[in-house]
């Protein structure tokens, strides 16, 4: 572990993800996409589901995620 490893999740933020819009549940710089992993900066979030509750990085990984769910 390195002093970068310590604060590994401090910036991940906590949102509730509405229809449009997001509240911040706890703040942060980031949040995770639900199918990559990948960490999100708040300012580039375009993508989530109301519904499950995530984010998504892109358009293709929330067509993936929509596609699983009604399969």
């Amino acid at each position: 572990m390195n002093a970068h490893d310590r604060n590994l999740g401090a910036d991940l933020a906590k949102l509730h993800y509405g229809d449009g819009d997001y509240a911040v549940l706890k703040p942060g710089r980031y949040v995770l996409c639900a199918v990559t992993g990948q960490q999100i900066p708040l300012e580039q979030l375009r993508y989530w589901s109301a519904e499950l509750q995530e984010a998504y990085a892109g358009p293709a990984e929330s067509l993936k995620r929509w596609q699983a769910t009604r399969s």
